[in-house]
């Protein structure tokens, strides 16, 4: 309460523990567990591009005699169907899926159009101007897409090769030996509120496990904890939230803003991409350090779309999809310093391979999905998947374009602590100079451990036509969660007033309300976005194909 007293709180205080020890278990797997050679938990790009890899290594080594032909892969994600899970923009640069799927070419792959026009545009809050589009954000080649549907067809890849693909099965904990781990165990399914009832879990033993869960992964977070893992800064997070249009008005260019409407000491910008002739992605990116208690991604967004540079293209459409994500926004210096060990490799969002400056994660999340079935390829080729064997994974991630594309950009984002005018001056002669201008690392704290500003919140009322409600939107990201489920989030005890309205603004999906002072929590709300897990309550694993179901996104 000291803190609210004097106009600002600090989150960290508020923030109950990561679960580790449901997350770390010694239990010995069930005696009915199904064995596998390789489980990868999360069928996003880099868990999918990791099981199509490993196969086809597979493939061609029983061909050439080799005695790995037997070996069974995993695929297990927590969506009832591949792609409900995964959003993302997107602008893909398609290097990775030509690596990947040589004999193809990009006209085969699950695109949309190939990039040719683009505007970078400052927004006021009745004008805009345009400005040079910075080196960084240049995307003559890429192609926008539908991550959803880029997932699909990765599946459908995956199976036809053989990977066994389970939708629907959320991992709730890894099973350990010593420092190895030895497997999964899924999460409960069918439970009443209180917990009792429903099917038991699931184990899966696995030689090796791999860590695809994306952004702020439980189970990433718990191993990296247990195993005494350290990062030069703390990952830091930003929150996306998009809606798609099929609209009147066609959009011939990918448009990217910045300015209004969010505060000169808010990191963020605006999106919008043509994805059919007349079908948009529109979004706001907000990062979470943020400095006000009552800063609301979602109504920023919908006031977004009341401004002329944008309402001239919706007016008189219909949004058909909306969703949220969080995204990791540290780069170089918050990856980990180890991405692998006994039995385990972590890949994709989950490591935070994501470069701001460019928008660009996809295809450096297939990359490092490549590179772990290399190393997982000859770890069982010569029946060793220790810590040492499996390194060589980190060995090639630190060595390939994705480390040096971080690199490059290390403190662009991290400039923007100072503030959007400090911040944009010293990005921009950081991109001049390949980075060697104020190359020196720019310390960030964690997102929870940043003070807010206790503020007023800003009176929103939705027309529900051009902007809409949180309760409307949850609707049309297709949540399939059961009112009667229990709740996976944990929140803190004795909650001031102050903190939880920073969490009711924060989520997007309407999860967390105040009656009078208290907070109640309306945990099926829930998309999964993992926002208010950064900074305050925690988000756990529930059953399969809770949450979204997202088509297009």
């Amino acid at each position: 309460m000291a803190d609210a007293a004097r106009g600002r709180v600090l989150p960290v205080r508020h923030q109950p523990p990561l679960p580790t020890e449901r997350m770390i278990v010694r239990d010995e797997p069930d005696a009915e567990a199904i064995p596998m050679d390789v489980v990868i938990v999360g069928a996003g790009p880099a868990g999918l591009a990791c099981a199509i890899e490993l196969k086809r290594l597979i493939q061609k080594d029983t061909e050439a005699g080799g005695s790995l032909g037997d070996t069974e892969i995993a695929v297990l994600d927590k969506a009832s169907a591949l792609g409900e899970h995964n959003l993302s923009g997107a602008v893909v640069n398609p290097r990775a899926f030509r690596e990947l799927f040589p004999e193809l070419t990009d006209a085969d792959f699950p695109f949309k159009d190939k990039v040719v026009k683009e505007t970078v545009a400052v927004l006021t809050e009745t004008g805009s101007f345009k400005i040079p589009t910075p080196p960084p954000m240049h995307n003559a080649g890429n192609y926008t897409a539908s991550i959803s549907e880029i997932c699909r067809w990765l599946g459908d890849k995956a199976e036809a090769l053989g990977v066994n693909v389970f939708p629907g099965f959320p991992v709730d904990s890894l099973l350990v030996e010593g420092q190895n781990v030895r497997g999964v165990r899924t999460t409960p399914s069918g439970q009443g509120r209180d917990g009792t009832g429903g099917e038991p879990p699931t184990d899966l033993t696995a030689r090796v496990t791999v860590l695809a869960e994306g952004t702020r992964g439980p189970l990433g977070q718990a191993w990296v904890e247990w195993q005494g893992i350290t990062r030069e800064n703390p990952q830091i997070f930003a929150l996306g939230v998009k809606e798609l249009w099929e609209t009147k008005e066609p959009l011939d260019r990918i448009v990217h803003t910045l300015g209004w409407p969010l505060p000169r000491d808010a990191f963020g910008g605006s999106f919008m991409y043509p994805l059919e002739p007349n079908l948009v992605a529109i979004g706001l990116v907000v990062g979470l350090d943020y400095r006000q208690t009552t800063l609301d991604v979602h109504q920023m967004l919908q006031r977004l779309k009341l401004h002329p540079f944008f309402r001239k293209y919706l007016e008189g459409g219909e949004m058909v999809e909306w969703g949220a994500k969080t995204i990791p926004e540290g780069g170089y210096y918050a990856l980990p310093q180890r991405k692998s060990g006994d039995g385990l490799l972590m890949v994709g969002d989950t490591l935070g391979l994501v470069d701001v400056p460019s928008l660009k994660g996809i295809h450096y999340a297939m990359q490092s999905g490549i590179y772990a079935a290399r190393a997982i390829f000859e770890g069982l080729r010569k029946g060793d998947t220790s810590a040492a064997a499996l390194s060589a994974y980190d060995r090639m991630l630190d060595g390939s374009y994705v480390r040096d594309d971080l690199h490059k950009s290390r403190n662009q984002r991290l400039a923007f602590k100072d503030g959007f005018f400090v911040g944009g001056f010293k990005a921009g002669l950081m991109t001049i100079s390949g980075g060697k201008l104020f190359g020196g690392k720019i310390s960030m704290h964690a997102d929870a451990d940043v003070e807010r500003d206790v503020t007023p919140a800003a009176p929103f009322v939705p027309d529900g036509k051009l902007t809409f409600s949180k309760v409307d939107a949850v609707f049309k990201s297709g949540n399939q969660t059961r009112d009667d489920i229990p709740s996976h989030l944990i929140v803190g005890q004795d909650m001031p007033k102050e903190v939880a309205e920073l969490y009711v603004h924060m989520c997007p999906a309407g999860v967390y309300e105040l009656n009078g002072d208290k907070l109640v929590v309306n945990a099926p709300n829930c998309i999964d976005c993992k926002a208010t897990d950064v900074i305050g309550p925690r988000w756990t694993p529930r059953e399969g194909g809770s949450g979204p179901s997202y088509k297009r996104m």
